[in-house]
């Protein structure tokens, strides 16, 4: 665990290993002091009561997370109570009883455990005495005893190669990339060996005595509004200061912007409790969602760093064509099918996640986005990980991320946890839409700003009320039971997951589609008698009664008058059925692709996201199995959390309408 500083407002977490006794010290907004110790032996409330604490090794509570690494995700092992493998324990035994069950480990194995030092996997204590676990633990304690002639190593090897690129290339810029990622590769292993606090201190230093003192020194009662005033003022420049083009005028962006306000409008008025809502998050997290896209739609440099990620994940596409190609024939790639275009990449990239997952990288990023978002927005530790997850893994993998914690999370945290599902796409089809020839940088983009909007307009829709037990620190448990046994066992399994996603998606679409023609075949025998007709064939589809009902909708995005309907049968569609069958038809049917540059873009970003009711029944399912205790709190916020995900999404076409310039270039891999 993990105990991240706020320096506005510092949460600072105490634990004591084995007894898992927390003292947390928390200074609330008005300038209370308020100190609390919480202790079962002298606490009279059930739920503080040892059966019901998350209990669990400590494992990676060495000296370097002790002495203050408190920038770093540690990654914490066996955090399940499982009753299997304790027995019956009465719960006033259970503390003693937890102690004994450790076994003693000494420094060099929290070297070679700790996810953040460069352990090679994770670690096993040798409990038993079998020869596997055996085999695995000398090799972290070799690793750790060789560990500086292994990064030398390393380290060599890339400067070589960054040197001989550099010479080759020297007139271009190919030399860019290869630099780029050797210096990652330089400054990641300096930092095993050099503390990150020589830069995180000097950082936190300098913040504290510059942003913490001017916001000290303004009065309480003038900080919410100067900050909306910078945020209005930041929105407004960015959004009406450079150049109309196209149908990208200023009166569109101008109802763009409306459509914004209006959508914060109704979340405030439909908020559960106005009181309650921490317009810091709010706020910092529809500035943090506007940022990110004025990076990628209106710099150079954002563009191309995008382009270059869509360009990989595109890249990635050709690998699963090889073993397509190998099990049929070529001519069968050159088909288009999506059948055989779509699905192979779906189970060729699920099984590259589960990979990244078993050697820690993926956690890695998931940890360091989480703890940005955990720092800036003042979110739980939970929501923090959750959110940074779900357009990686998706909607149910994320929350697994904190299956530990599900059972204690409040209402709020269960509201945000579905809502970030929601509002995102994950990984395992953002290659799926690609390929269908959508616009890689809008989908990845609305992907990453999908996090910070989750959480905006989460805390508006179901602002915290309660005490969260992750509010000081941030944590991505590992998931012991499902862990592989290794790189190959973890590819394996994730070739089968990927069959099972791929073969979950293919029956959908055949059942959903095949129910709209269904509900349109009925429509329209019901509308010729009535003679709702089009050049005689029935006119009445579920598509056109959606599009109207989304027509405001679309209106409020800043779409092109021309383009109102179709794009308001495609979110209609897409919330009605799902983002797949509205992704298809934008990119097959001649009524959609003949739309504007603009109303194409606009409705990518407002299809990028898991909104829907059959998503709905998906996540319900997860989390009822996660912790069955609290399946009637998520069927509650359900479809709230729905709700707040598909506006989550919504903003982001809004902004996308307020900001994109440039349309001819970005609109030209979505054609």
């Amino acid at each position: 665990m993990v105990a991240v500083q706020d320096p506005i407002h510092p949460v600072d977490v105490h634990v004591e290993t084995g007894q898992h006794r927390e003292t947390h010290h928390d200074i609330p907004e008005h300038g209370h002091n308020v100190s609390k110790q919480t202790d079962v032996d002298e606490n009279p409330d059930l739920t503080l009561h040892y059966s019901h604490e998350h209990q669990h090794n400590h494992l990676h509570h060495n000296r370097a997370s002790l002495a203050g690494r408190n920038d770093e995700v540690l990654y914490a092992e066996g955090t399940t109570f499982d009753k299997s493998n304790i027995g019956e324990v009465n719960p006033q035994d259970y503390k003693a009883h937890h102690l004994r069950q450790q076994s003693p480990v000494d420094e060099k194995d929290f070297a070679a455990a700790d996810a953040e030092k460069g352990g090679v996997g994770p670690m096993t204590v040798d409990t038993n005495g079998s020869e596997e676990e055996g085999r695995n633990h000398r090799v972290a304690r070799t690793y750790s005893r060789y560990k500086i002639f292994v990064h030398l190593f390393i380290w060599l090897l890339f400067t070589g190669w960054w040197i001989a690129g550099l010479i080759l290339h020297r007139h271009d810029l190919g030399w860019l990339v290869p630099f780029l990622l050797y210096l990652a590769i330089t400054l990641r292993l300096i930092f095993f060996w050099v503390p990150i606090t020589i830069i995180t201190r000097p950082m936190h230093f300098i913040w504290n005595h510059t942003g913490v003192r001017v916001y000290r020194a303004l009065p309480e009662k003038t900080r919410l509004p100067l900050a909306t005033l910078v945020a209005v003022a930041v929105i407004l420049l960015g959004a009406f200061v450079s150049e109309e083009s196209a149908d990208n005028t200023r009166s569109n962006r101008a109802i763009s912007l409306l459509g914004l306000v209006i959508m914060l409008v109704v979340l405030w008025a439909t908020s559960r409790d106005r009181r309650k809502i921490r317009w810091h998050t709010v706020i910092g997290g529809m500035l943090t969602q506007f940022v990110i896209a004025v990076f990628v739609l209106r710099t150079q440099a954002g563009y191309d760093i995008f382009n270059f990620i869509s360009g990989l994940a595109r890249d990635l596409l050709g690998f699963a064509d090889q073993g397509t190609s190998f099990l049929t024939a070529e001519s069968v790639v050159n088909l288009h099918w999506f059948l055989t275009g779509v699905v192979p990449p779906i189970i060729f990239f699920v099984a590259l996640v589960q990979v990244l997952y078993y050697l820690g990288i993926l956690q890695w990023f998931i940890g360091k986005f989480a703890v940005f978002f955990f720092w800036s927005l003042r979110v739980s530790g939970a929501e923090a990980v959750v959110a940074a997850a779900s357009p990686f893994i998706g909607q149910g993998e994320s929350a697994m991320l904190i299956r530990p914690f599900v059972p204690h999370l409040t209402l709020a945290e269960i509201h945000q946890v579905m809502t970030s599902g929601f509002a995102t796409i994950a990984g395992s089809v953002l290659v799926a839409y690609i390929s269908l020839g959508l616009n890689p940088q809008a989908l990845v983009s609305s992907c990453i700003m999908s996090i910070p909007a989750s959480l905006a307009v989460s805390k508006m829709r179901y602002p915290e009320t309660e005490e969260t037990i992750t509010s000081g620190r941030c944590v991505v448990p590992d998931d012991d039971e499902h862990r592989a046994t290794n790189a190959l066992h973890a590819f394996a399994n994730g070739a089968w997951l990927g069959i099972k996603i791929a073969g979950m998606i293919v029956a959908t679409l055949l059942c959903i589609i095949a129910l709209i023609g269904l509900i349109n075949g009925l429509l329209g025998w019901w509308g010729r008698y009535i003679n709702i007709t089009q050049d005689g064939e029935a006119y009445l589809t579920l598509q056109l009664i959606l599009g109207y009902m989304c027509y405001p909708v679309a209106f409020l995005l800043g779409v092109p008058r021309d383009d109102l309907l179709r794009v308001g049968q495609l979110i209609g569609i897409k919330v009605i059925a799902n983002e797949f069958v509205a992704y298809n038809s934008l990119t097959s049917e001649a009524q959609y692709t003949n739309m504007s540059p603009r109303s194409k873009l606009i409705a990518t970003y407002a299809l990028c996201g898991f909104g829907n009711f059959g998503s709905l029944g998906t996540q319900i399912g997860v989390l009822s199995q996660i912790a069955p205790s609290r399946a009637g709190d998520v069927s509650r916020v359900a479809l709230s959390a729905l709700f707040s995900g598909v506006l989550s999404t919504l903003t982001s076409a809004s902004i996308a309408g307020l900001l994109v310039t440039d349309q001819t270039t970005l609109s030209q891999t979505t054609s």
